[in-house]
């Protein structure tokens, strides 16, 4: 029998097989750059937190910003209608003061023969010398309408007074001199700045640039540009006009007598730059007293 002499397998327990890599422990300590990294990931969700915070904070004034041009653009329309309205409220109170003015105006025809025509050309005569001298047309209108209040107080004055054929005496003479002053107070108190020019006419339209004038006997720029051009236009008329104590002028007659002056008229009773102008615009006048008369 033959002795086995083949070596013995080996045992087949042997190492086990690794596959891929061999994994290292990781390291209980970071790196710089770890930490750096680990900072930076933190700061980054800080961030990310204000910015949605901030986000929210726009989104909200944003909102309050939109309901706010939403009440703006209410307020805006509510002001435009209550504007509106307000506009129609003056614009109706303007045509009353002006239908005021015309009654009273109305009313001093009846007191003075020399009204009639007279107020109306003195209008228009006021009117053209505004414009001529640079005034813009609302105000001139103003003008044309508040003219007419000038002798308005002389509702005040006694008809013997007004109505006299011949020379007035001194007491008659201070009675005509009230008429301004009560003109004035007849008009005075109102917030209409329509009515406000016609007070300041009443009262100054007999003022003189040389301080001879009546009532107060103002002096040059103190009388007030109204009360300047009013009486300037209304010596104008009445030197034109036939009256009891003289005779109707011609044109060429009366400038003669504003430009150069008289036994009772002088170039230095207007302002001179008004004087001026009607040297260089008279015709005009002459114009306006051959259209405008009285009808019979």
């Amino acid at each position: 029998m033959k002795e086995n002499t083949s070596i013995p397998p080996k045992s087949s327990k042997t190492a086990p097989c690794q596959h891929g890599p061999v994994q290292k422990k990781p390291s209980v300590f970071k790196t710089q750059e770890q930490k750096q990294l680990d900072a930076t990931r933190a700061q980054l969700v800080v961030f990310a937190k204000d910015f949605k915070h901030m986000l929210r904070m726009k989104d909200e004034q944003s909102d309050k910003l939109k309901k706010a041009h939403a009440q703006l653009l209410t307020y805006a329309k509510d002001l435009k209608v209550a504007l509106e309205a307000e506009q129609q409220k003056n614009l109706e109170l303007e045509k009353s003061y002006t239908d005021t003015i015309l009654r009273l105006a109305r009313a001093s025809r009846y007191k003075d023969e020399e009204t009639g025509a007279h107020i109306d050309r003195l209008s228009h005569y006021s009117q053209a010398m505004a414009l001529y001298i640079g005034w813009d047309s609302t105000k001139a209108q103003g003008l044309f309408i508040a003219a007419p209040m000038h002798d308005v107080g002389k509702i005040g004055v006694p008809d013997s007074v007004l109505g006299k054929q011949g020379p007035l005496t001194e007491e008659e003479w201070l009675s005509i001199r009230l008429h301004p002053q009560l003109g004035a107070n007849l008009l005075e108190g109102s917030h209409s700045p329509l009515l406000e020019m016609a007070r300041e006419v009443a009262l100054t339209h007999h003022e003189r640039w040389d301080g001879s004038g009546y009532p107060h006997g103002l002096k040059g720029t103190r009388i007030p540009m109204t009360g300047r051009i009013v009486m300037l236009c209304d010596l104008y008329d009445a030197l034109r006009s036939q009256r009891p104590y003289k005779p109707s002028f011609s044109h060429q007659k009366t400038c003669d007598i504003m430009l150069n002056g008289n036994d009772r008229t002088k170039p230095s009773h207007f302002d001179p730059t008004l004087l001026e102008a009607f040297r260089e615009m008279h015709q005009r006048f002459d114009e306006i007293y051959t259209t405008v008369q009285d009808i019979q």
